[in-house]
């Protein structure tokens, strides 16, 4: 059986002992350092706990790689054991709701009609008299927004495996039709969840988006040139 993480462990060793190592964003963060793989009996207990199978790509890249470490951006949040629990470790890995993995990720993002018609709803400086009553009125809508935007039952079934800094996330669907895929969260932005896609527009799945990252850092930092 073709084995997709054979030497991906060495190669990110490798470039961390490039001179041009520290240039690839995220690298300052993570250090170019990886926990070590779990056993076969660590991912069964995670599993176990969670109540669902992980995707195969990521759940082989446990065994075989890493619990987590160097990778895109700041790097792969590790899924890491504290008094007798599983949990993944890293700035917003508490958004995921560790009790609903098994749940299946929603097919869609909140109706569109619902954002635009509280956007429309988004109050206006112009309209009041008194910049008290516009900054009590922007405050009630940003609530409503923040209640649409990061309603719990959005991410059942994912969790949070990488931060992009400005609270931009990563997410990794472990349930449901889009089981397997990378999505964005932008939503610190006003920019709702969206799958990652590829060059041709499909979805970018965990193996792919680990292995691009490795791919391109590689381009990004060359081997110096041997002595002639």
């Amino acid at each position: 059986m073709n084995d997709q993480w054979a030497g991906v462990r060495d190669r990110v060793a490798a470039l961390g002992t490039q001179p041009a190592c520290n240039g690839v964003f995220g690298a300052l963060w993570h250090r170019w350092a990886l926990d070590e793989p779990l056993t076969e009996e660590e991912l069964a207990g995670l599993e176990g706990q969670i109540g669902v199978r992980l995707p195969e790509d990521y759940r082989t890249f446990l065994l075989r790689v890493a619990a987590g470490g160097a990778g895109p951006a700041y790097g792969l949040f590790p899924v890491r054991r504290a008094q007798s629990r599983w949990r993944w470790e890293g700035d917003g890995a508490d958004l995921a709701d560790l009790s609903a993995l098994a749940e299946p990720f929603p097919e869609q993002g909140p109706d569109p009609r619902s954002l635009d018609d509280l956007q429309a709803q988004r109050p206006e400086e112009e309209d009041f008299d008194e910049i008290e009553d516009f900054d009590d009125a922007i405050e009630a809508w940003d609530e409503r927004w923040d209640a649409l935007m990061f309603a719990p039952g959005r991410t059942v079934g994912a969790v949070v495996i990488s931060h992009l800094g400005c609270a931009r996330r990563e997410w990794l669907i472990i349930s449901g039709v889009h089981r397997g895929t990378i999505w964005s969260d932008d939503r610190a932005d006003d920019v709702d969840l969206a799958p990652c896609l590829d060059a041709n527009g499909k979805p970018v799945t965990f193996a792919r988006w680990y292995t691009d990252w490795l791919e391109q850092a590689e381009r990004l930092t060359p081997p110096p040139p041997s002595d002639a």
